[in-house]
């Protein structure tokens, strides 16, 4: 099973070979893997931005707990949920459908009411955590993803959200920093290259019932 293989050469990357980029035709085979995301009704209320500009990155650095992984990367991907699911929003999905799969709009109608009576019985913290955990499926797709071309990538949550959605002017957007994802190529000097994984043993991680 090549999965296996990948996600065992693979690895939090802490250290970038500044002189290394990732092509276009990989960054856009990375992207097709994102846009394929599973995600709660297949609504994907999330935007993924790729910073490239170096002078950006220089500004999300300190908010970033000075972690080199942000400057040195080829790129940095910053997964952003939208804070609200507006009616609209699950609308313009119906639509879509619809469109994509040639089917009657009024058939769909119901399946939207659904989704938006099932939202509305959120509460406003239970809709925040709901929509922040959409951006982690579609990490790890970009994961998966990396780790099948050989592209190495940091998931990284030590940044400060709040300071990233000013500098990307995110708050404009109805837009929020979940999690950021550094990739690139390792540098040979990267010290935690070829440490073992540390995980649960299976006999504790899985039960059959």
């Amino acid at each position: 099973m090549e999965l296996l293989k990948n996600l065992n050469w693979r690895y939090a990357t802490k250290k970038f070979d500044t002189s290394k980029k990732v092509s276009d035709v990989n960054l856009n085979k990375l992207k097709e893997a994102i846009q394929l995301s599973v995600s709660s009704y297949g609504l994907q209320l999330y935007k993924v931005l790729i910073i490239e500009d170096p002078a950006i990155r220089e500004k999300l650095k300190p908010v970033s707990w000075n972690q080199s992984q942000i400057t040195d990367a080829s790129h940095l991907f910053v997964f952003c949920n939208y804070t609200d699911a507006t009616p609209e929003a699950i609308d313009a999905f119906i639509k879509q459908t619809a469109e994509t799969r040639d089917l009657d709009l009024d058939r769909l109608n119901g399946y939207g009411d659904f989704i938006k009576e099932k939202l509305q019985e959120k509460t406003p913290e239970e809709k925040t955590s709901w929509l922040k955990a959409q951006t982690y499926l579609a990490l790890g797709n970009l994961l998966n993803a990396c780790a099948e071309l050989k592209i190495d990538a940091c998931p990284m949550e030590g940044f400060e959200p709040e300071a990233y959605n000013k500098i990307l002017g995110l708050n404009e957007q109805g837009l929020n920093a979940t999690v950021i994802a550094p990739i690139g190529y390792r540098h040979k000097d990267d010290h935690t290259i070829g440490q073992l994984k540390v995980r649960r043993p299976k006999e504790a991680l899985f039960e059959t019932i």
